[in-house]
C-alpha cells in the first residue's frame, strides 16, 4: 500500500487534491485555533423544507440564497457571537477545510472530526451547514482516565468525534471488521458471546499513548492507534483511500497502511514530518 505525506499548508493541498477520492477523511484539528479572521464570516444553518411563521421576528440577516452546493441558508453569525464570538474565529478557520472534505469524499465516503468539549459544539453547527443535518451519523465519545482530576467541577476526560457521511443512503460501514470489546457484565450473556465480545457503542473507552508503550513517538497530541483503527476498519475497504489533513504523528496513516489502504497524510510541521518518517520509512514525501 501506498502513504503519501505533504508537508505544507493543508487547505492549500487539500483544493490541490481530486474529488471524490477518499473513502474516509480524518480531521483532528487544534481544539482551539487560536486565529484571529480579518474578513468576515458567514455561517450558515440549513432551511430546506421550512416555513416562515409569521408571528416570529425577523432574522437579523434575512436569508442566503444558492449557498453551498445551492441550498439555501438562514445567517446565524449574528446570534451565535451573542453566545461566544470565536465562533467567527473558528468557522473561519475551520469550514473551509469542511468544504474541501465533503468535495474529497466519495459518494459512499464518511467524515471523522475529532475535538474536545470546548468545540465541539460550534462544529456540530458548521457541519450541519456544510453537509447537512441528514448526513449526521454519529457523535462518538472518546472516554479515557489518565491525568489530573479538578476537584471544582467534574473532571473532563473524554474527546468528541463527530461522523457525517457523504450519502445518507449510500454509505459504507462493516459493523463486522470492528474489533470487539469485553462485555461489562459477561455473566449475563453466553459463553459464547462472551468469548466474542461485543460490538462498540459510541462511548468508547480506550487508554491514550501510553508513555512507554509500542506506539509512543514523542509528539505531544498522538493519538492511540486503536482509536484510528476502529474508524479505517468500519468506514472503508481493503484498497481505499484515506487521508488525514492534521495528520501530526502519522497514526493514521499507520494505521490505514497495515490494514491495507493507501493514505494522504498532511502537515505544515517538519517536525511531524520527521516523525512520521520515522514511523512510516517507506512513506512517499510530496513538497
Amino acid at each position: 500500500m501506498t502513504v503519501e505525506i505533504h508537508l505544507g499548508d493543508n487547505l492549500e493541498v487539500a483544493r490541490r487534491l481530486p474529488d471524490a477520492s477518499f473513502a474516509l477523511v480524518y480531521l483532528d484539528p487544534p481544539f482551539n485555533t487560536g486565529r484571529r479572521q480579518e474578513r468576515a464570516i458567514e455561517s450558515a444553518v440549513r432551511t430546506e423544507g421550512l416555513q416562515p411563521d409569521p408571528d416570529a421576528p425577523a432574522p437579523p440577516v434575512g436569508l442566503v440564497k444558492g449557498g453551498f452546493r445551492g441550498s439555501s441558508y438562514a445567517r446565524t453569525r449574528g446570534a451565535l457571537k451573542l453566545y461566544d464570538d470565536r465562533f467567527d474565529d473558528y468557522w473561519g478557520f475551520l469550514e473551509p477545510r469542511l468544504r474541501e472534505a465533503w468535495r474529497l469524499l466519495s459518494d459512499d465516503g464518511t467524515l471523522y472530526l475529532h475535538l474536545d468539549y470546548r468545540e465541539a459544539h460550534y462544529a456540530k453547527v458548521m457541519l450541519d451547514a456544510v453537509f447537512g443535518r441528514h448526513c449526521f451519523l454519529n457523535e462518538l465519545i472518546w472516554a479515557y482516565d489518565y491525568g489530573a482530576k479538578s476537584r471544582k467541577r467534574w473532571p473532563s476526560k473524554h474527546d468528541t468525534i463527530l461522523v457525517y457521511v457523504k450519502d445518507p443512503s449510500a454509505y459504507f460501514f462493516d459493523s463486522d471488521a470492528v474489533d470487539r470489546e469485553p462485555y461489562m457484565a459477561p455473566g449475563l450473556v453466553t459463553p459464547e458471546k462472551a468469548a466474542r465480545g461485543k460490538l462498540p457503542t459510541d462511548v468508547w473507552w480506550h487508554t491514550i499513548v501510553p508513555t512507554s508503550g509500542r506506539e509512543k513517538t514523542g509528539y505531544p497530541t498522538q493519538k492511540p492507534e486503536g482509536i484510528l483503527r476502529r474508524m479505517v476498519q468500519a468506514s472503508s475497504r481493503p484498497g481505499d483511500r484515506v487521508l488525514d489533513l492534521f495528520a501530526g504523528s502519522g497514526t493514521t496513516g499507520a494505521v490505514a497502511d497495515g490494514l491495507g489502504r493507501d493514505a494522504v497524510l498532511v502537515d505544515h510541521s517538519p517536525d511531524a514530518l520527521a516523525v512520521m518518517r520515522a514511523r512510516i520509512p517507506d512513506a512517499l514525501v510530496v513538497g
